[in-house]
């Protein structure tokens, strides 16, 4: 008797020059591995780091060695798709792959695939709000026509909100019934609300952590100010975690300020930045402006929502389609410091209704926000692609 595609498991092929190890990759290949999918891993690391991306779209791609990077982990990666098997059943590109998708179609193509391609963010996007369009022009305009054709090209596109999918909507006139939602969520291996329940805390001190890259997109001058508003109570105390383009910045604010309630942190290896979390009185989450910020929900508030912590952010039309304020966090005006350190103080003043916060916030990210119920729905997408 012959066994027809329907009588194994749905076979993805999960293909790019991502960079090895990004969360949302190795979260989602985990996750739907346990959704009973078989997962085909096929993919070469082009990018070392974030910063390594940003000096590629400030002009350093015109370098000969970059070229050759580029050409050599190319064809390493054409190199590992002839070694695999051909009979997937759908194609899975992640981020970033606003190149990669254009391969990924020609090799779909010819092997009659469906191809998905799971943006999570826009690459074109990012550049504007750091700026490097002043820096280099040609190649931003580069990357939007990359990113436009990126988009025409899938089957199915994946983003966390309809907030976004607005966006890419508009910005490059896609088809809303192509794009599929699938949030974002936390690396449970690491953010294990079991660090919460056995982390110790010093009562007379209420820890303000935030952890994160310092760019414009999560606003960390803002929490400075709150800092300054705050600066009077010894018992509340900020602690920065992390590094990036605005951290100078935000260092200089603290020396103009005289501030003896900041603390900087450096990178953290995950395991040591779960435990700081843990330990942590309240998590900030983000508080920019840029549109970026508001379209989208970032990794950090869920993982403050996995480990069952007191949370508070910025307000946004994203945060309102995702989570509730008043029930699993709190939200403060993104134009006004103020209403940061207001919200800090309420939860110092009734710890109780910090600790209900978090709980609810915990059983929200169980039931919709977790990594089995993320991957599942992503499968369910992959599965109603290719018919299985």
């Amino acid at each position: 008797m012959s066994t027809g595609p329907h009588d194994r498991p749905l076979r993805v092929c999960y293909f790019g020059t991502r960079r090895a190890g990004y969360a949302r990759n190795a979260i989602i290949v985990d996750g739907l591995r346990r959704q009973g999918i078989e997962v085909i891993d096929c993919h070469e690391s082009l990018w070392q780091s974030f910063a390594d991306r940003e000096q590629a779209a400030a002009g350093g791609w015109v370098r000969p060695a970059f070229f050759l990077r580029v050409l050599r982990t190319y064809i390493r990666l054409l190199w590992r798709y002839a070694s695999i098997p051909h009979d997937y059943d759908v194609m899975v590109v992640g981020y970033p792959g606003q190149f990669d998708v254009i391969l990924a179609r020609v090799l779909t193509l010819l092997n009659g695939k469906p191809l998905v391609w799971d943006i999570l963010m826009s690459i074109y996007l990012i550049c504007m709000e750091r700026g490097l369009h002043k820096q280099s022009p040609l190649t931003v305009a580069l990357i939007h026509t990359a990113e436009r054709l990126a988009c025409k090209l899938p089957d199915r596109l994946i983003l966390d909100t309809h907030t976004y999918v607005d966006w890419f909507c508009r910005t490059y006139h896609v088809d809303r019934k192509r794009f599929r939602l699938v949030p974002l969520t936390a690396d449970e291996r690491a953010f294990d609300p079991e660090l919460t329940r056995q982390a110790q805390r010093d009562p007379a001190i209420c820890r303000a952590v935030y952890h994160g890259t310092f760019i414009p997109n999560h606003g960390v001058p803002y929490i400075i100010e709150a800092a300054r508003i705050l600066r009077r109570r010894s018992d509340i105390q900020f602690e920065l975690i992390g590094d990036g383009p605005q951290k100078v910045i935000a260092e200089q604010m603290v020396r103009d300020y005289g501030l003896g309630n900041v603390r900087f942190i450096g990178w953290l290896e995950k395991d040591l930045l779960a435990e700081h979390i843990a330990a942590a009185d309240i998590c900030l989450g983000t508080f920019g402006t840029t549109p970026q910020s508001l379209m989208t929900v970032q990794n950090k508030i869920y993982e403050a929502l996995a480990m069952a912590r007191p949370l508070i952010t910025g307000d946004s039309p994203a945060v309102r389609e995702a989570l509730t304020p008043g029930e699993q966090l709190l939200v403060c005006d993104r134009d006004d410091p103020h209403t940061l350190a207001e919200q800090i103080l309420r939860l110092r003043h009734d710890p109780a209704h910090a600790e209900a916060l978090a709980c609810r916030g915990r059983r929200h990210y169980e039931e919709f926000c977790g990594v089995d119920r993320v991957s599942a729905r992503f499968a369910d997408h992959l599965r109603e692609l290719a018919g299985h």
